[in-house]
């Protein structure tokens, strides 16, 4: 998917990325393509709200910023209210709280927890919250619902680990909308000293102090720029320069990482405040986190069924809660070389022409090595094709292990022989994932599912890795379309 490169962020609007009935359109399948381009490319991508929900955005921001320029200076004799960071509380946040070393301050707000002042008063918050969350909730799951249509998971795949829409009696959402204000000049840390353009950027852009939320989705609006992301080569871009009035901008968490088996990585931000010692008001921000509800577990059970290879870091379930309170060092994270780039086939796809289209389309870009397109085709054509024809057979794509397979395709009787003979697996190559095939094997299996499609590839078999084995192929294979 990162493949193609996108020249900068992507930018899709909300209202092209809702889902209808029956056959996507055009304009769906492009959104959702732009999307999750620029997912994989930057982790994050730039949305576009109508013009009323911009309008309540910009009101809460309004009030964001009078709202943190009433507090008192920090901290006072009466305010006590440092966050703990425990990762105990993670789903219990709610009210103001502050951190002086990052000269930060922030107002969680949560349904289902009414925030108490240490004067034991009820706190009231900036206006405009309970308006702002169902609406960037909405957005949130509209956006995940996006990356699953991508990834080729079945209809709103994350469900089972969100909130119940509306909460429940005596329920707490999982989720949290934090206002969040950076760099107040009349906010002081212990020591009394208001921070330098030098003193800022130290502490913001040192090499360690990124930040991956631990969320599915976040999705933030600020008011000035100063938010920055770590893209797939490493550099660090700045994300909101250019935002419109309409715009806000969504990136990956860690929960999205997990459940997806590492398919989608995780953000890493920073935020700029070496620019703000003039303004009065610091940097203003909403920021929606969309979490999963913390007696559920994250599963790759959907990443398995729709036919993704699973590594085994990622096939034992493992609870919310456990992960919440778990760190996660970035030097362990697993990362893929690039995310499979699959496409969404029109009625003809499947014929040499549209296939040289596609072909032609991509001749600008730095040729892939050969054994790198294989897979990447091998993986569209499993999702294109071969499940397709599955569902419309109500079959349960289970595949096998490699070397367990090389006798089961010998016998009529294996555990693989029924599902291989109802979707048309080609004769001769183990009922495997075809990312798992040797590349000789993916060849027949392309050729199964798209007769012709060496010939229009052009693919020259001499630079594939000649030690591998040769296993016989039925080219004249009449697939059942």
């Amino acid at each position: 998917m990162a493949g193609n490169g996108l020249p900068s962020l992507g930018r899709v609007k909300l209202s092209d990325l809702l889902a209808s009935e029956g056959i996507p359109s055009d304009s769906y399948k492009l959104s959702v393509s732009t999307l999750s381009q620029s997912i994989a490319q930057y982790s994050a991508a730039i949305i576009q709200f109508s013009s009323s929900d911009a309008s309540l955005l910009r009101s809460c921001l309004e009030s964001a910023r009078l709202y943190f320029y009433q507090k008192p200076s920090f901290p006072t004799a009466d305010m006590n209210i440092i966050h703990t960071s425990d990762s105990r509380e993670w789903c219990k946040t709610s009210g103001y709280y502050a951190d002086s070393q990052l000269w930060q301050e922030i107002y969680d707000f949560r349904p289902g927890l009414t925030p108490i002042e240490p004067s034991n008063g009820i706190e009231f918050p900036p206006a405009g919250l309970p308006d702002i969350f169902p609406l960037l909730g909405k957005a949130s799951r509209v956006i995940l619902d996006a990356v699953g249509f991508y990834l080729n998971l079945r209809s709103s795949p994350f469900n089972d680990i969100l909130d119940n829409v509306p909460l429940r009696n005596r329920e707490i959402s999982s989720s949290v909308l934090s206002v969040c204000c950076h760099a107040r000049p009349s906010f002081q840390h212990h020591n009394h000293l208001t921070p330098t353009t030098e003193d800022a950027q130290l502490v913001m852009f040192s090499d360690h102090d990124h930040q991956i939320d631990k969320s599915l989705i976040s999705l933030v609006k600020p008011d000035k720029p100063g938010l920055h992301i770590r893209d797939i080569n490493g550099r660090w871009i700045i994300l909101d320069n250019d935002l419109g009035p309409r715009d806000a901008i969504i990136y990956t968490g860690l929960a999205l990482y997990q459940a997806t088996a590492g398919y989608i990585n995780p953000a890493m931000h920073r935020t700029d405040i070496g620019n703000l010692q003039d303004n009065i008001y610091g940097r203003c921000s909403l920021a929606f986190k969309l979490m999963p509800k913390s007696m559920t577990s994250l599963s790759c059970s959907e990443m398995t069924a729709a036919g993704h290879g699973v590594e085994a870091q990622f096939q034992i379930p493992v609870t919310v809660d456990d992960f919440m309170q778990r760190s996660h060092p970035t030097d362990q994270l697993f990362t893929r070389g690039s995310f499979p780039s699959f496409s969404f086939p029109t009625a003809q796809e499947g014929s040499l022409k549209a296939l040289t289209r596609r072909r032609k389309s991509n001749s600008r870009c730095k040729p892939l090595p050969p054994s790198k397109r294989l897979r990447l085709e091998a993986q569209r054509v499993l999702k294109v094709r071969v499940q397709d024809i599955a569902d419309k057979r109500g079959v349960k794509l289970k595949f096998c292990n490699l070397k367990d397979c090389e006798s089961h395709i010998h016998t009529v009787d294996s555990p693989c022989a029924n599902i291989r003979m109802k979707i048309g697996w080609p004769q001769g190559v183990p009922f495997v994932h075809p990312h798992d095939l040797p590349n000789k094997a993916k060849i027949g299996f392309l050729e199964a599912y798209e007769p012709g499609w060496t010939a229009t590839h052009d693919m020259e078999l001499h630079l594939i890795d000649s030690g591998q084995e040769w296993i016989s192929i039925d080219f004249n294979l009449v697939h059942p379309l």
